[in-house]
């Protein structure tokens, strides 16, 4: 398959927070790997593959750059307590999109931006 997400970065000037951080909300596992401050992350999801890596340049007085990354969950609810309690900031409170699922939108330790999205049966990624 082609023009498909393969891989996703997660850029982190803490990477330790940020491991602990992703560990804590959603389970995931990460296994060192290459370069200091560089681990690849198993998501459960097969297909992509993911990394945490230090942060090369603070990006600051800017808006997003880069990819909105949409992560695929259960229970919307329990995942906002999760980020929250993870140390994760709701930036966007649950809100319904018709025909597609109720997301949020949060800022992880390191201030990436990140949404969470409970589909529908048989909408999008939930599919």
């Amino acid at each position: 398959m082609t023009n498909h997400i393969a891989h996703f970065a997660i850029h982190a000037d803490d990477c330790a927070r940020a491991k602990q951080f992703y560990e804590t909300a959603f389970g995931w596992t990460f296994t060192p790997w290459g370069p200091p401050d560089f681990w690849l992350i198993r998501t459960g999801q097969s297909g992509i593959q993911g990394a945490l890596q230090k942060r090369r340049e603070a990006v600051q007085g800017r808006g997003m750059i880069g990819f909105e990354c949409t992560i695929a969950v259960a229970n919307i609810q329990g995942t906002a307590a999760a980020v929250s309690n993870a140390g994760g900031k709701i930036t966007c409170p649950p809100f319904t999109i018709e025909k597609v699922g109720t997301m949020i939108q949060f800022e992880d330790p390191e201030g990436n931006v990140v949404c969470a999205m409970q589909y529908e049966p048989g909408a999008g990624a939930g599919a």
